[in-house]
């Protein structure tokens, strides 16, 4: 008898032989295709995503316009260096991003290849505007994986056997409530966190030596935590007193996904310089530094740039992207999703003890998974096999946090209501089963 390999499956056995092994699999899925929030494997099965390219794909899958403007850029000019011949695709696309986030009353725009890429520039632009070194960041954070973003980043794993690794950067406590708040109202929590961040000043690090604060409002990687209002006041306070520059981290977090452009916007608060890329390019690599202007023009001459930021092909596609979420009222879209969701996760936690919190902002929303009800025993195990499961009922998902055990929802916000039932119907009904394991 003859035994059929299938497509996936020879797939993954290619991967093992030609790809580095330290290259995660997140979800054990493949993809030939895909439209909306539905993703075909090599199989030809359909997939409902809940993933959407870990947050890259909040407008859908090749949405027309997109695709079109993609294809008319290419046929006529694919690169030409920014530096050396001055494209107007680039021009266009950052006065869009001005006139969406504009960042006081003159804001200014570094484009570049992804996240990784926006942090880094970030941090050098913040150090040359201040003429200082030290940079705050937080527990749980996730700013990429090249050495400074590294260094930011909180998730030994992540880091494993890296270093040495960039000097002057502190890292504080994030304001993560469900896990550290245990005998305290939020309230008095927060209001002790807060007073641990003017602690530090006294402790680690003079006001004078640091240059700036990174942060995510939503943490990603970190498990969607959400940074409390009062402890980003705070936040926006010391800065101002002391000199520093609050950079936003929006990587995750822009776009639609909390159901407006940027995170910030719900907290009525403006960075200093915010860093992007994931869904502004539609799935074409293409990230962003935005600033105000006096900060962005402090960059000494040489210290920022490349061959590829501003690439007229992933300009045409960022464009498109947005101009296409405008249409579409993606903000919209985020709320009505983000509602959706949040309803399902409360009434499943209600059915289900392993799911020890419910958190997120808008449509960027998680749950944590824990043993006996304690927010000091996560179970990434069970995220794990709910995970593997629902692959094999046709929802890809993918977990987050530090310990890997929240599962979180990264659908294309475009995704047809039904589909949403449907994904959302998978997902408890495999929880509930894996729950009985």
């Amino acid at each position: 008898m003859t035994t059929t390999i299938s497509k996936s499956k020879s797939l993954y056995e290619r991967r093992k032989k030609l790809v580095p092994d330290a290259l995660g699999i997140f979800n054990p899925s493949t993809a030939v295709r895909a439209k909306g929030a539905r993703i075909w494997d090599a199989d030809g099965r359909e997939l409902i995503d809940f993933a959407g390219g870990i947050g890259v794909m909040n407008a859908g899958h090749c949405p027309a316009p997109v695709v079109k403007a993609v294809q008319q850029q290419a046929a006529k000019l694919m690169h030409s260096c920014f530096n050396v011949s001055l494209t107007e695709t680039y021009l266009d696309l950052a006065e869009k991003l001005v006139e969406l986030l504009p960042h006081g009353d003159f804001t200014k725009v570094l484009l570049t290849n992804s996240g990784a890429e926006a942090v880094e520039n970030a941090i050098k632009i913040a150090r040359m505007a201040t003429g200082r070194q030290g940079i705050l960041c937080f527990t749980g954070a996730f700013h990429g994986r090249t050495m400074m973003a590294m260094t930011l980043t909180a998730k030994t794993k992540n880091k494993t056997s890296c270093g040495p690794f960039a000097p002057e950067v502190y890292r504080l406590e994030y304001p993560y409530y469900y896990r550290y708040g245990a005998g305290l109202s939020e309230e008095k929590y927060v209001a002790g966190q807060i007073q641990r961040l003017h602690d530090f000043f006294h402790y680690h690090a003079a006001p004078s030596q640091m240059a700036a604060v990174i942060v995510e409002l939503v943490q990603g990687e970190g498990g969607f935590t959400v940074m409390p209002p009062a402890y980003l006041q705070a936040l926006r306070d010391i800065c101002d007193q002391h000199g520093m520059l609050l950079i936003i981290d929006e990587v995750q977090s822009g776009f639609g996904r909390t159901g407006a452009w940027a995170a910030f916007h719900h907290y009525g608060i403006t960075p200093d310089i915010s860093t992007w890329a994931k869904s502004m390019g539609g799935g074409m690599p293409i990230g962003a530094v935005i600033g105000k202007a006096e900060v962005m023009d402090a960059a000494i001459a040489g210290t920022i740039g490349g061959t590829y930021p501003g690439n007229p092909v992933c300009c045409a596609a960022a464009l498109a992207t947005i101009r296409y979420m405008e249409t579409i009222d993606i903000n919209a879209k985020g709320k009505k999703v983000g509602n959706m969701v949040r309803r399902r996760f409360e009434a499943m936690k209600k059915k289900c003890p392993a799911i020890g919190n419910v958190r997120g902002l808008g449509a960027m929303l998680a749950f944590e998974l824990v043993k006996n009800g304690d927010p000091r025993q996560p179970d990434a195990e069970l995220a794990n096999r709910l995970i593997a499961a629902c692959e094999k009922k046709g929802l890809l998902i993918i977990s987050a946090g530090t310990f890997g055990n929240c599962i979180r929802v990264l659908s294309p916000l475009v995704i047809e209501e039904k589909l949403l039932r449907k994904g959302l119907d998978i997902l408890e009904e495999t929880l509930l089963e894996a729950c009985e394991q």
